[in-house]
Parts: C-alpha cells; sequence; structure tokens
C-alpha cells in the first residue's frame, strides 16, 4: 500500500479580508498555481489514488480538490486530519476504505510529518518538515503498519517544477 502525505498549498496569513477563523484560510493565487503544478508534476509520475481524504479546513479541501480533479479517484473528508490530529483516529477513519492501496491524507504541519513518522517508525528524534504543497510517499504493508513502512520519496515543489517542463 502506498500512502501519499500532502501539505496543504500556500494559504493566505492570518485573518484578513473577511476572514474570522483559521479553518476558513483559503489558499492564495499562488498556491492554487503551485498545488496546480504538483498535481499535474503527480500525473506525470503516473499516481493514480484509489482515496483522497483531506481536513475540513478550506486550505486543504482547495488542495485535496485540485489533486483529485487531476488524478481522481474516491474523494473524503475527514476531522481526523485536522490541525493536531490523533494518528490512531487517522488509521481508524482509513479501516471504511479497506480496498484502498494508494491513498493521499492531505492535511497540516506538523501532523503530517508525524504521520509519515508513524508509520516509518521514526524514533523521537525523527522529523520531516513539509514545504507547503509537498507530497510524500510511504509504502506499509498496512495501517497501523505493524512493520516499520519505508519512505520512497519526498518531492518539494520546486522540484515538481522541475517535472512539469
Amino acid at each position: 500500500m502506498k500512502i501519499y502525505v500532502v501539505r496543504h498549498g500556500i494559504a493566505v496569513e492570518g485573518l484578513v479580508r473577511g476572514i474570522s477563523r483559521d479553518s476558513e484560510r483559503p489558499l492564495t493565487d499562488e498556491g492554487v498555481a503551485e498545488t496546480e503544478m504538483v498535481a499535474r508534476a503527480l500525473k506525470k509520475m503516473a499516481i493514480k489514488p484509489d482515496l483522497i481524504v483531506a481536513s475540513p479546513l478550506v486550505r486543504t479541501q482547495q488542495t485535496a480538490k485540485i489533486i483529485h480533479a487531476e488524478l481522481g479517484g474516491e474523494f473524503a473528508t475527514s476531522d481526523t486530519l485536522a490541525p493536531g490530529i490523533s494518528i490512531a483516529s487517522v488509521y481508524k477513519f482509513l479501516k471504511k476504505f479497506e480496498k484502498a492501496h494508494d491513498i493521499f491524507l492531505v492535511g497540516h504541519e506538523p501532523d503530517v510529518g508525524e504521520i509519515v513518522k508513524d508509520i516509518v517508525g521514526g524514533g523521537f528524534e525523527f522529523t520531516l518538515p513539509f514545504a507547503k504543497a509537498g507530497v510524500c510517499c510511504v509504502e506499509t504493508s498496512d495501517l497501523p503498519a505493524t512493520m516499520p513502512g519505508t519512505m520512497k520519496w519526498l518531492i518539494t515543489p520546486n522540484v515538481f517544477k522541475l517535472l512539469t517542463e
């Protein structure tokens, strides 16, 4: 099974332009363009998700929908990917989709790094900072991982840009 862990794209900073809560912050125009470029690069890599799951926050919904429009697959929203996640609750949610083998999880920092850390069995000192719109591919036999998974790659938008040129 492949798990693609994605951090949302560049979002509006702070509570401006009528935004009253952090959960309402949308992607900026740059964030939309960069996420679209990342989605095109993923398509060039022949990645075909069975499932894309996103946090309910606006910026992750937008990021996930851009990826979904390019790659397809089933789409779901889950509070388990909202900031401050419990990794056990993410796994419990994913049990509903037992037939899914290529899964995108679209969330927030530092939670996305914690998901990768948990799947690969990283120790206390393991950290994995994600760039906005960055994607990490991890292979595992199951979730929760009974054996440490393998981090296959972590690609930033700058590297994805090279794939689309």
